[in-house]
């Protein structure tokens, strides 16, 4: 499976972003997005089964949603009330092992 991440950018503190990942083929398995600011370790954002029961990490529960369209093969991020805290790379990826490339969303305060 090829993953093609798009939707970063550099937004202020409040704003929103919707990050989006195309899947080259139909995925059956649970897929998630995951980040990485600098100098630290990549963390999962959100993660969503096939049956479509979501996982959010605490700090963006009630602020971003995790979404997937299986008539276009995407996995999408709606992010609101962006934080200085949620700057980082994001990436999309489908268990077990498919990952797309990052995404930067920096957020300024």
């Amino acid at each position: 499976v090829q993953l093609q991440a798009s939707g970063g950018g550099l937004v202020q503190a409040g704003a929103s972003l919707r990050l989006s990942c195309a899947a080259s083929e139909t995925i059956t398995t649970p897929r998630a997005w995951y980040r990485q600011a600098p100098g630290k370790q990549r963390e999962l954002v959100a993660r969503i089964n096939p049956d479509g029961f979501a996982h959010y990490e605490r700090s963006v529960r009630g602020r971003f949603t995790i979404s997937t369209d299986n008539t276009k093969n995407t996995i999408e991020l709606q992010m609101n009330d962006l934080k200085p805290d949620d700057t980082g790379l994001y990436y999309c990826h489908v268990e077990p092992h498919w990952w797309g490339h990052g995404t930067q969303v920096t957020v300024s305060s």
